[in-house]
């Protein structure tokens, strides 16, 4: 990404359905790039019919409820590292950090009130994300190696915390959130789709997602456009700890006490909804539709295989068969991507 590149994607209005090149209006043309980059829907809407077909159970209203419940956790998770993976790094330890949030919330102060157990999932995610963008954009450290180090001392904090029992919450309104329903929809969910949308906002309609995205790019490239290329980074750390530790609340909420097994997995499945969606692992391109998109398709896989009575250990199978199958189309479509634009060069 040259100099000039850079300047334009940091002071861009908007940026365009690839997440790199300002918007200029719906033009049939750019209408048509955008179906035919819309495979996520497409796989969606794919599975969607191959359930309604396979169970008759799939499409009932009880569900339906229970999927939107199950993936709006995973779903919260799968925004903060979609915001993370923009720049072009990588956390795994956000299922540790998501679980350790979940026994401190319902375990600390006796978790006798529910907006202090918020608060503590949130300050705890808020102080972890401080101290991982710390290292990774002031010391220099690999976003990697870091988180590595932060799902050890995560998981092993949840196990000396909870001594491997479960802990419940006194707060008699600790679950509200998670079982209350407005108009037939769970508040859960509802949630999700508002941090969504929020996401969706401060990605693609503000300066902050702009210079997120000239980061992913190219750091050097965006400091030299002057893009506060270690602020931006660290405060993309904060807002996906806030999130993760939300999250890790919100776990809690809805199984009714926190677990020591919490959050396990999340760091894939989050990793793999994110490249499901269409976003790059090296950063500066992806959508956060991609990424619910891409939440929703492992919902419902993991909800049809339920479904299906198919053993939990194939279950695991598929999953990892999605995973490869995304990344190579994602590889496919970056391929064809980039020999287009050197056609019309």
């Amino acid at each position: 990404m040259s100099h000039d590149t850079a300047t334009r994607t940091a002071a861009a209005p908007a940026a365009d359905d690839e997440g790199t090149a300002p918007a200029h209006g719906l033009t049939p043309r750019r209408a048509g790039q955008w179906a035919k980059e819309q495979y996520p829907l497409y796989i969606l809407i794919a599975l969607l019919i191959f359930a309604g077909l396979t169970s008759d159970a799939f499409f009932s209203s009880y569900n339906v409820s229970n999927l939107l419940l199950q993936v709006s956790v995973i779903g919260i998770v799968t925004l903060a590292q979609f915001l993370i993976v923009l720049t072009g790094g990588i956390d795994i330890s956000v299922g540790a950090v998501a679980g350790l949030a979940g026994v401190l919330s319902a375990g600390l102060f006796g978790g006798g009130n529910t907006l202090l157990a918020v608060a503590v999932a949130i300050v705890l995610g808020g102080a972890i994300g401080v101290f991982n963008g710390y290292l990774i954009a002031y010391r220099g450290l690999e976003a990697f190696i870091v988180t590595l180090g932060m799902l050890a001392l995560g998981r092993g904090l949840v196990y000396a915390y909870t001594e491997g029992q479960p802990i419940s919450p006194h707060a008699a309104d600790f679950r509200t959130i998670a079982t209350t329903a407005i108009g037939g929809v769970p508040v859960l969910g509802i949630v999700w789709i508002v941090l969504a949308m929020a996401m969706a906002f401060l990605t693609r309609r503000t300066v902050f997602g702009r210079r997120v995205y000239a980061l992913g790019s190219s750091k050097e490239a965006a400091h030299a456009a002057g893009v506060p290329v270690r602020a931006t980074m660290i405060t993309v750390y904060v807002i996906a700890g806030v999130l993760v530790g939300f999250a890790g609340f919100l776990l809690a909420a809805r199984i009714g006490a926190a677990t020591p097994t919490g959050g396990d997995n999340y760091e894939i499945d989050s990793i793999a909804a994110v490249v499901i969606g269409g976003a790059s692992l090296v950063g500066g391109r992806g959508r956060v539709l991609g990424a619910f998109l891409g939440t929703l398709i492992f919902g419902v896989i993991s909800n049809l295989l339920v479904l299906l009575n198919v053993s939990t250990f194939l279950q695991d199978a598929f999953r990892g068969a999605l995973i490869i199958f995304a990344m190579v189309l994602t590889t496919v479509q970056f391929t064809r991507r980039r020999r287009q634009r050197t056609a019309h060069s």
